[in-house]
């Protein structure tokens, strides 16, 4: 019975290089120089660090514009409210989403569902198995699931015939 997977990933090399890529852009901007502004990423959290409101606000831009030159989706990103830091500094951690959590999972099993296509969706730990006895009904799922809005990106990896 051929299926799939619906999967969260991120490819956290690319995570590296695109806030490589920002840092460096910092360091040569004229807008930027003689500022204290950085990242710093731990596990699936980039604190960024800007001198104000204007300057985080470019570096959002720049993490955005970064993450969709090396191939992750910006939706990865959850940008958390921002905070004063000492002086006149501006934090802000942004979280990177990774994974579909329970409400996402069971939001996708419904929506399919609904569709009346002939598949089975099971939730599997942080991923989706759909399962169907066509090929054309799993590509008619994968469609759907495309044009669904989503908070974070998705994958379709195993496909299995």
């Amino acid at each position: 019975m051929p299926s799939f997977d619906i999967v969260s990933k991120l490819d956290m090399a690319e995570v590296d290089n695109a806030l490589a890529g920002v840092t460096r852009e910092i360091a040569q901007r004229f807008d930027f120089k003689g500022s204290k502004c950085t990242l710093d990423r731990k596990e699936h959290a980039v604190t960024v660090l800007a001198d104000d409101e204007p300057k985080l606000r470019q570096m959002q831009e720049l993490l955005r514009v970064h993450f969709t030159r090396r191939g992750v989706d910006p939706k990865a990103l959850s940008f958390g409210t921002e905070e004063k830091a000492s002086g006149d500094m501006r934090r802000q951690v942004v979280t990177l989403k990774e994974g579909i959590d329970k409400d996402l999972a069971k939001s996708l099993v419904k929506d399919i569902k609904d569709s009346k296509i002939k598949v089975q969706a099971a939730i599997q730990g942080d991923e989706l198995r759909i399962s169907g006895k066509k090929r054309d009904d799993l590509q008619e799922c994968i469609a759907l699931v495309k044009k669904l809005d989503s908070d974070r990106p998705l994958q379709y990896v195993n496909f299995r015939d």
